[in-house]
């Protein structure tokens, strides 16, 4: 015993007396004596016995169990050795991967002093000849559990390894714990990774459980499949075929390693599927998100429900603002209403004063033709001056009923001629000016009507958005006029002048198609045109319904009309009967001819714009 010095004010003081010593004897034995013995009877110094490990000479002294193998050897078949079982062939099926290299070694010198051939002609029992003989069985087991690597290709393959993997049933499910804990110890065998986590118990924590799957999901399995191999490389007469023995070898090694894998992945989901902490887990995590959803779900609604009461009020605000001001505006429309009625009147006062004044006074003139056109001066004047301009008109005329009412009266109608041509003049002087810049930039090539009435065409037929609009539409051209060079280019400075404002030119277009159209209407009419003394049958109304024996309407199909056959088509198919009876009854303005010839002109539309497309297609 070992004391502190005492410091200068320490005190010393007496606790408890020390008890009488008492002699205790011990008897040696056990190993380490044992080994004292050895290490005195060869004379070795104690640094010598300890550079013998440990653990070797702990597994020298390991006693093995002897197991009565006899049987099992003479049962043998030299040839197959292959297929016997190595660790039952040296006495050590019951420990099997557990035996250590000391252990092999002293089962198989064991093997050897009872089975050699010497040993057993010594005592009087029958040896075979040579390879024949069952001892080659225990040589060949030695040579492969004797090696490290052989053994752990045998070990890999092991006979005796159960590979079954538990199912995911109720019974799993109901002793999880007792189903699967042997089995992820047994399988921990295999694992290149010397720590491998245990399955654990209900009670471990959700982390753990997390850690021990993905353990088990990244198994990283040292368990090979050489000791399986058909053919032995080395039996390989050449170069060539020992490399063809390897592949195979080697392919058939991959496949078996592969449902190795899969095995021990359909063992981790069954357990995953089966495990009680997993499934409390899960429901726990569920009933958390139901939770969330439902706080959630009611802090929308409660949300939507402010929003509600916020958007009823301004709904109700602007409702109330809304009244006020139909209410201004419709007491200030019922002034302006009156305001217009009163200028109406004053108008058509002033003009019926005008015509008035204008017949008393014969309209200015004594010869007939110089009447009518005076009497159609007159209108124009009624109908195209100002209120103002009409009162000074009328002032003027009734001041002196003579020969000042007439100069009066010419002096307005030059002014309005005058004013109507400076008006053409001015928008001819526009479409020039805006007409000549665009064919500074683009092209200055000449439009024949027809090539422009196909553009419109193709414009309209082909939309914004299509693939190479220009390009297409330009070929649309071609394809309808034959003689046509347009380009792209060309087509796409014409189109921007019709759109900007040569209004008149696109005008003059739709009216030239229009008396064309017409011009073959009349054609068409006059050679359907009944014999005289025949009187056709026609509709009351001309404007809203066209004459049913030539069957056709020249006017130009308007949107609403489109509209209707589209949704007549729709609504009776080619098999309904008198389909284009009941199609062209649900246009009133349009017969049955006008609706078969609408429809194949679509078809055509259609057609040829497919055709134009696929041109472009090709050609790209």
């Amino acid at each position: 015993m070992f004391l502190l010095p005492a410091s200068d004010d320490a005190v010393t003081s007496v606790l408890a007396p020390f008890s009488a010593p008492v002699k205790v004897s011990f008897e040696p034995a056990g190993r380490w004596f044992e080994a004292l013995c050895l290490r005195r009877r060869h004379k070795h110094s104690l640094s010598y016995h300890s550079l013998q490990s440990s653990s070797s000479e702990e597994s020298d002294h390991e006693e093995i169990e002897e197991e009565d193998n006899s049987a099992l050897l003479q049962g043998l078949d030299p040839k197959e050795w292959k297929q016997q079982d190595h660790y039952a062939v040296l006495g050590l099926s019951k420990i099997r991967h557990k035996a250590t290299e000391n252990q092999i070694k002293k089962a198989y010198k064991s093997m050897v002093l009872k089975h050699h051939p010497d040993k057993r002609k010594a005592r009087g029992l029958k040896v075979g000849d040579g390879e024949d003989d069952y001892f080659t069985c225990i040589t060949r087991a030695y040579e492969i559990l004797g090696n490290k690597t052989k053994r752990r290709s045998y070990d890999s393959v092991d006979p005796q390894f159960d590979d079954d993997v538990p199912p995911a049933d109720d019974e799993s499910k109901k002793n999880f714990f007792k189903v699967f804990g042997p089995v992820f110890e047994r399988n921990s065998r295999w694992s290149n990774r010397r720590i491998v986590p245990g399955l654990g118990t209900d009670s471990t924590s959700i982390e753990d459980v997390n850690k021990f799957y993905s353990f088990w999901y990244d198994f990283d399995s040292w368990r090979e499949y050489s000791y399986l191999d058909e053919e032995e490389k080395e039996k390989g007469e050449n170069r060539e075929e020992r490399r063809w023995i390897e592949k195979q070898n080697k392919a058939a090694r991959q496949r078996l390693k592969k449902e190795e894998m899969a095995r021990i992945r359909q063992l981790v989901d069954n357990a995953y599927a089966c495990d009680p902490r997993v499934i409390r887990y899960r429901e726990e995590e569920k009933e958390k998100k139901e939770a969330q959803k439902r706080a959630k779900k009611e802090a929308a609604r409660q949300k939507a429900l402010e929003e509600e009461r916020i958007k009823q009020e301004a709904l109700e605000e602007e409702r109330k603002k809304k009244e006020k001001e139909e209410e201004e505006a419709k007491a200030q429309a019922a002034i302006a209403k009156k305001e217009k009625e009163a200028q109406k009147k004053l108008i058509k006062k002033e003009r019926k004063t005008l015509r008035t004044a204008a017949k008393d006074m014969n309209y200015f003139t004594d010869k007939e033709d110089e009447r009518v056109t005076n009497m159609a001066d007159v209108e124009r004047l009624a109908d195209q001056l100002s209120l103002l301009k009409l009162q000074s008109l009328n002032e003027a005329m009734a001041a002196d009923g003579g020969q000042k009412a007439k100069e009066a009266f010419t002096t307005a109608v030059e002014e309005l001629n005058k004013q109507i041509e400076e008006e053409k003049q001015k928008h001819l002087e526009a479409a020039q000016k805006q007409s000549g810049g665009d064919n500074s930039q683009g092209s200055k090539k000449t439009w024949l009507e027809s090539e422009i009435q196909c553009m419109i065409k193709g414009v309209n037929l082909f939309p914004a958005g299509t693939k190479e609009r220009w390009e297409v539409i330009s070929k649309f051209i071609k394809q309808h006029v034959p003689d046509s060079n347009k380009n792209a280019k060309d087509v796409l400075h014409k189109a921007k002048e019709l759109q900007k404002n040569d209004t008149f030119l696109k005008q003059n277009a739709d009216k030239k198609a229009f008396e064309n159209f017409e011009k073959n209407v009349k054609t068409a009419n006059v050679q359907a045109k009944p014999k005289e003394g025949v009187v056709s049958e026609r509709f009351e109304s001309i404007g809203e319904q066209q004459v049913r024996e030539a069957g056709t309407n020249p006017a130009p199909w308007s949107p609403e009309e489109q509209k209707h056959l589209e949704q007549a088509l729709k609504t009776y198919p080619a098999s309904t009967p008198d389909r284009w009876d009941r199609i062209s009854e649900c246009i009133s303005s349009r017969s049955k001819k006008d609706c078969m010839k609408r429809y194949k002109e679509l078809v055509e539309m259609v057609k040829a714009k497919k055709a134009a497309q696929d041109a472009t297609a090709k050609k790209k």
